[in-house]
């Protein structure tokens, strides 16, 4: 059960949420008429959910490799 908690198939999904969570938070805050110190959390916001992504797509390929052609 213990591995079960840190295996790379629990990451992923975990990834995946934070990553769903940051899309619906950037979309709230691109409706809003923001302030200045609001675009520099817009921007980490956004730099946060392409780490995210590049981490998924590197957990993707770990767990299923890409077969070749």
């Amino acid at each position: 059960m213990d591995q079960n908690l840190h295996s790379p198939e629990r990451r992923l999904i975990e990834l995946r949420m934070e990553h769903a969570d940051l899309d619906e938070l950037i979309d709230r805050n691109a409706e809003d008429d923001h302030h200045p110190g609001d675009e520099l959390a817009l921007r980490r916001m956004k730099k946060r959910r392409l780490l995210l992504r590049d981490e998924i797509a590197r957990l993707e390929a770990q767990i299923a490799p890409p077969q070749p052609a």
